[in-house]
């Protein structure tokens, strides 16, 4: 009697068990295709905003300070990297091969959008800090989590400061970028996702109409989809995967740097959001379970995974730029990686120096964050907009 009652149990455990995965499946098909509805509404609805909306842009990002800083400063209001490339993606998808405005103006140029993609990795690393600002109160445990979350941000710091200048004297990284596009074109990967867009646009088609023809109302639509399906998309993702990582993070995935630098490839690629994953850690690190040396090539591996929501939009436009613009994001990380993994103390010591500065002032991490991320990049914008 009691076998049969254990075996039912299990099977009911098992039954739910299968019930939450599918049902989980199913929305996040769903919440797939609210964000590819939210992209190709996105370059609809800027198609509707005239000339005059694509001057705007031009003028603020003709200056690539200006570009990297827009970057930085979006990216830490809405605390998402993917969020802010998503929508660069759309704005250089409207500027070229989908035949810009009605006049022909493009939107974003491919080479202005590049400093605006290196300062949202920039920006995405407040999560980081905010997330070690929960151990405050706790001496050295604050000490090794800022640390730890000072790494993510000194890195991309590091490598905006030797490659930007690099860009904008001899365009390697768009150059390459335009390379690589040039070869997966050749192999027919852009044909592969226009399936994508003949369910999606009718769609969007319709919801402009809805809004008579307002590119303004539209478009704040398409932000409003893109930043639920992101979201949800997150937390969907974060339960079905995280929940089974994180027990063995301290047992199984730091003992090597490769083994480490894959795993942050892989999960942030399956999370779609860095900052997930390199929040993840921070706790640990604050613990003492993982050592700085040790996080080092799992935060460049999430670096390098959470350019796939880029490659992502990028697919759903078609258009040649947008895909060559996210590949510029990939080769920004791996340059940035080849150059400072290999000087990785460069790094690792900045971020030690200014811990240290946290055990004097506890004001020294907040004032961090409203400096670097808001007055600064806030600052630049409207003196040289």
């Amino acid at each position: 009697m009691t076998d049969n009652s254990s075996l039912q149990s299990d099977y009911s455990v098992d039954q739910h068990s299968w019930t939450e995965i599918i049902s989980k499946m199913v929305l996040l098909f769903g919440l797939l295709y609210l964000f590819i509805l939210s992209i190709t509404l996105l370059g609809g609805s800027f198609k509707h905003m005239g000339k005059e909306f694509a001057e705007t842009i031009f003028q603020a990002t003709s200056n690539p300070i200006i570009a990297l800083m827009i970057g930085v400063l979006t990216t830490a209001i809405v605390q998402s990297s993917s969020t802010t490339t998503s929508i660069i993606v759309g704005l250089v998808a409207v500027g070229s091969g989908t035949g810009g405005l009605a006049d022909g103006t493009p939107i974003l140029t491919f080479q202005a959008a590049i400093p605006m993609i290196m300062g949202a990795n920039i920006g995405t690393s407040v999560t980081n800090i905010l997330v070690s600002l929960g151990h405050i109160t706790r001496g050295d445990e604050f000490r090794r989590a800022f640390t730890g979350s000072m790494l993510h941000d000194f890195f991309n710091v590091c490598a905006v400061c030797v490659l930007l200048p690099i860009e904008i004297y001899f365009g390697v990284i768009g150059k390459t970028a335009i390379y690589l596009e040039s070869m997966f074109t050749g192999f027919g990967g852009m044909k592969f996702m226009s399936p994508l867009k003949a369910i999606t646009k009718p769609v969007s088609k319709w919801i402009i109409g809805s809004t008579g023809d307002s590119g303004a109302i539209s478009a704040a639509i398409a932000m409003f989809f893109l930043f639920l399906a992101l979201f949800f998309i997150v937390k969907v993702l974060k339960s079905m995967v995280l929940s089974k990582v994180e027990k063995f993070f301290q047992r199984y995935i730091f003992r090597t740097p490769a083994l480490s630098f894959v795993l942050g490839i892989i999960l942030t690629t399956f999370v779609q959001s860095s900052s997930i994953t390199t929040s993840l850690v921070v706790p640990l690190i604050g613990a003492g379970v993982i050592s700085i040396p040790q996080v080092y090539p799992y935060l460049l591996g999430a670096n390098v995974g959470t350019t796939i929501t880029a490659f992502l939009a990028s697919f759903v436009t078609g258009s040649h730029a947008a895909v060559a613009l996210a590949f510029s994001h990939l080769m920004f990380n791996v340059f940035g990686i080849a150059i400072f993994w290999p000087l990785k103390a460069i790094p690792i010591w900045m971020a030690e120096k200014l811990s240290y500065l946290t055990q004097k002032s506890k004001l020294v991490p907040i004032l961090y964050i409203v400096i670097v991320f808001f007055i600064i990049p806030g600052t630049i914008i409207y003196l040289y907009r």
